[in-house]
């Protein structure tokens, strides 16, 4: 049974913008994921201070307070986007990862909305996905209550959540997109425009909103969460088909009703 040891590391580092013209710095946040069988023995996949150990000398030492594209030879000729630089530190980290363990997960935060994350699990071993991840912010009033069930089934299945007047939430949406950097950028596809399309599709019509009676797509369809995440999905499937996005696909669609209650949705099986 394989079980997984995951572990943060956090550096703070600056970009002078010589390749992409976005200068600025960030405090980054980098956390790896590392599989392996637990040891009869001691009880663990691998010794935290070995991962510790690896992190500190292939990342913190590297490039904590430094300028990347100047300090760092191997980004002064490549833009130091979050999905660069995890696939950079992944090369760094995963031969140095002790024999028992194997990485599987690295993720790198660029700050608390914006992160990219390089994963040998989905696609299997000898394959690695490559993501990035924007988080955005909504709040929306709903009532639950479905058209195909009487006013007593409704009560009975929704509790307080089917009040008339309905209940609100502070939801909180992660879009991800998966694909390969473009050469120029670093980036999977252009944040601006992924922001402007989640502004017009989702947080615009929906924000400060009675999901109800204000949005079009829930005349008639229950806004469970499940339905809003489905919802999400099909607005920016739609739309980011016919974006200049190159090979960018999306990826998932996350939103967080509560810290208790979170949705995902990967869109149709194929």
């Amino acid at each position: 049974m394989s079980i997984r040891l995951c572990r943060r590391a956090r550096f703070s580092a600056g970009d002078t913008g010589s390749l992409t013209g976005r200068a600025g710095g960030h405090d980054y946040s980098c956390e790896l994921a590392v599989a392996g069988e637990i040891d009869p023995d001691s009880g663990m996949v691998v010794n935290i201070r070995d991962i510790d150990a690896v992190m500190k000398s292939e990342i913190v030492a590297l490039l904590d307070g430094k300028i990347l594209d100047h300090d760092v030879p191997e980004l002064q000729s490549t833009p130091a986007a979050p999905e660069n630089l995890a696939r950079f530190l992944w090369e760094r980290c995963v031969g140095k990862i002790p024999p028992q363990g194997r990485l599987v997960r690295l993720t790198l935060w660029e700050s608390n909305v914006h992160w990219a994350t390089l994963s040998s699990s989905a696609l299997g071993r000898n394959e690695l996905l490559l993501t990035v991840t924007r988080m955005y912010d909504f709040s929306a009033s709903h009532r639950l209550h479905s058209q195909s069930l009487s006013n007593e089934e409704n009560a009975e299945i929704f509790g307080k959540c089917n009040w008339e007047n309905g209940h609100g939430h502070n939801y909180e949406i992660e879009i991800t997109l998966s694909g390969a950097p473009n050469i120029r950028t670093g980036e999977i596809a252009p944040m601006a425009l992924l922001d402007q399309i989640v502004e017009e599709e989702v947080l615009r019509p929906f924000d400060h909103k009675h999901l109800n009676y204000d949005v079009p797509e829930f005349s008639g369809l229950n806004p469970t969460s499940e339905n809003v995440t489905k919802v999400i999905w099909e607005k920016l499937a739609n739309r980011l088909a016919n974006a200049p996005l190159g090979p960018a696909k999306l990826y998932r669609v996350l939103v967080r009703e509560t810290p208790r209650n979170v949705f995902e949705y990967y869109g149709e099986e194929p």
